[in-house]
């Protein structure tokens, strides 16, 4: 008896390690589905920069107190406008995490810092295959480094005229202005309309009262959902006459929180609320994304 109890014993114990791998089996297995639903999770608000089939996705960069907006689609991508040089790693890093290493173009509204000074290191570092800019010159060591890197790099860079037509894969879009007479460099400022299907998009640069007068008079089909505010909401833009014509859903603007000027100013503010049009800014909510798939316009969170 006293062997048989001896023998019992000895099948415990060496049963007892084989609960130990299959409890440690069962645990690794856990962590593995922990993690497998972690990855999925991340992977698919990931996928939220990753245009569907038809879709193209509109990016308001918060760079503070300038501009900067990506559009792009699953084969194609424009910039408009790089902000300031100390934000050229807000939009480095969110081309990465877009998945964009190419840039069809690069479109300098106009040549003050706060549009071109984050550019200089994207055209160092990503791959354009041109540069739209109006045609005139400032006299600033931001503006000759951005002249520079383009030389530098061999990129073509091109003064486009009003009226013109140009395209990346679904990507289409017409230059407005700037028209003949513009007086300073915010009335020369590159205004372009993205149309995709059925909707459309108004990027106005830094453009002012005289530069939309202009506009609306020249009769050119400028009535879009979206419309990005001139000039940050400054009172020196988005008059009446315009915002009626372009009688856009929605605006945007970009601003820089608490910035020095007081954009937006509240009487452009008043113009947009009293139309019932629904207004988004970069100062409050950060970089502001929509997605268009040729029929409607979604916010992206």
């Amino acid at each position: 008896m006293a062997e048989r109890n001896a023998a019992t014993r000895k099948r415990k114990d060496e049963k007892q390690p084989r609960r130990n791998i299959g409890r440690t089996f069962a645990f690794a297995m856990v962590f593995i589905l922990c993690f497998a639903l972690l990855y999925t999770f991340v992977f698919t608000n990931q996928n939220t920069l990753t245009p569907g089939d038809n879709e193209i996705i509109v990016a308001f960069l918060d760079v503070g107190q300038g501009d900067s907006i990506l559009i792009w689609s699953r084969e194609n991508a424009i910039l408009i406008d790089g902000g300031d040089v100390g934000r050229q790693n807000v939009i480095l890093r969110y081309l990465r995490q877009a998945g964009i290493s190419r840039l069809d173009y690069v479109i300098a509204s106009h040549p003050h810092r706060d549009h071109i000074g984050g550019l200089v290191a994207v055209l160092s570092r990503i791959e354009v295959g041109q540069v739209l800019m109006p045609d005139v010159v400032h006299t600033t060591t931001t503006f000759e480094n951005f002249i520079e890197v383009i030389e530098n790099n061999q990129i073509p860079a091109y003064a486009p005229s009003p009226g013109q037509n140009f395209r990346a894969g679904i990507i289409k879009f017409t230059v407005l202005a700037p028209l003949p007479g513009g007086i300073g460099l915010n009335d020369n400022s590159i205004i372009l309309r993205l149309t995709h299907g059925e909707t459309s998009f108004i990027f106005t640069g830094d453009a002012e009262a005289g530069s939309e007068r202009a506009l609306v008079a020249s009769g050119q089909n400028i009535n879009s959902d979206v419309i990005k505010i001139g000039h940050h909401g400054s009172r020196t833009s988005t008059t009446e006459a315009f915002i009626d014509a372009v009688a856009p859903v929605v605006a945007v603007i970009t601003v820089g929180a608490g910035n020095q000027f007081g954009h937006p100013h509240e009487e452009v503010l008043a113009r947009l609320t009293d139309r019932g049009i629904s207004v988004y800014r970069t100062d409050t909510m950060g970089t502001i994304k929509m997605a268009s798939n040729g029929t409607q316009i979604v916010m992206l969170e």
